[in-house]
């Protein structure tokens, strides 16, 4: 098993957002910004991480009858813990970012990741694979966060991009901005691939 490989999946092969669609709740609600998403992005992180860390090392202890509730227990515990921190250290965010830092608990992404990766896998990988897929995530939402800011407010983390003479495009930072800015990005990544497949067929 390649560390690289590990890492690396989940930024474009097996990215959560853009390929395996995963997580959309947080993504499409709180990428209006480019602050709101790198600071989703970095609490999904921290769960991710943490949960793969405590579930790989439990793994051979948790009953599998009933590990389930365990794996949401354990991910329950890490976004309380960043919940806490952010409304101590970070208010704005914290508020800014509202119930969908409480509803990490049940994106999929880090449920699956616990299921499929860490409760099968030593701690080490466990731990690869929870940052490669937080920062894939992050990643994603920071593309997605700055093609709505810059389009629908004319702003990149709250800096003027265009200038006073700008006329924002208001509906990308409304919710049908979310889902066109993930449907281009994703219509565009597959064109690419569909690109790269008929230069490998004829080269």
């Amino acid at each position: 098993m390649s560390v690289v490989k590990e890492f690396t999946k989940g930024l474009v092969i097996e990215n959560p957002v853009l390929r395996l669609l995963l997580g959309l709740c947080p993504v499409l609600a709180t990428s209006s910004s480019v602050m709101n998403a790198i600071g989703m992005g970095f609490s999904v992180i921290f769960v991710l991480v943490a949960s793969n860390t405590l579930v790989s090392l439990l793994r051979n202890v948790i009953p599998a009858k009933i590990r389930i509730p365990i794996f949401i227990s354990i991910i329950a515990t890490f976004v309380t813990v960043v919940d806490l921190m952010m409304a101590g250290f970070f208010p704005d965010l914290h508020k800014s970012l509202g119930m969908f830092i409480k509803l990490i608990v049940v994106n999929c992404i880090i449920l699956g990741r616990a299921e499929a990766f860490a409760s099968k896998n030593n701690t080490f990988y466990a731990i690869v694979d929870g940052l490669g897929m937080g920062v894939g995530f992050t990643l994603s939402m920071i593309l997605i966060a700055t093609v709505r800011e810059v389009l629908g407010n004319g702003t990149w983390l709250n800096m003027p991009v265009f200038g006073t003479s700008f006329e924002p495009v208001l509906v990308f930072i409304l919710s049908p901005g979310a889902f066109l800015t993930l449907g281009f990005i994703i219509a565009l990544m597959n064109w690419l691939d569909h690109r790269r497949a008929v230069r490998v067929a004829n080269p």
